[in-house]
């Protein structure tokens, strides 16, 4: 499950900054061209990977709580189920792990301890 921004907040932002240019940007707006190719590069593997995550973690909690339900609300009984003590540090571990890599695989595809992690 992601968080916000969602990709079209996103895109929203990066649209505006393009309007916002003029024909000859400052090193300013230069830089700030590259964060707005970064973030659209971003959205472009979110919507590519979000799909198999999502059906991934869904998979995950429903093992891990023994309930069915959707993404938001297994995470909601997640989060409860932590703050009562009631699930196996280890099995929570390992889903949180699952889900952290997921994310990294979006926002961060070549940090070095991703890479390291995944053998990719």
């Amino acid at each position: 499950m992601y968080d916000r921004p969602t990709p079209a907040e996103l895109n929203e932002a990066c649209d505006r900054f393009d309007a916002s240019l003029g024909p000859d940007p400052n090193p300013a707006q230069k830089y700030e061209a590259r964060v707005a190719a970064n973030a659209r590069a971003l959205i472009e593997r979110q919507q590519r990977q979000q799909p198999q995550q999502d059906a991934a973690e869904l998979e995950r909690l429903r093992a891990l709580l023994g309930e069915d339900g959707d993404l938001a609300a297994l995470n909601r009984r997640l989060a409860e189920a932590i703050a009562d003590r009631t699930l196996a540090l280890a099995a929570v571990a390992d889903h949180l792990w699952a889900t952290t890599l997921a994310k990294v695989a979006v926002d961060q595809p070549g940090y070095a301890a991703y890479r390291a992690e995944t053998g990719t």
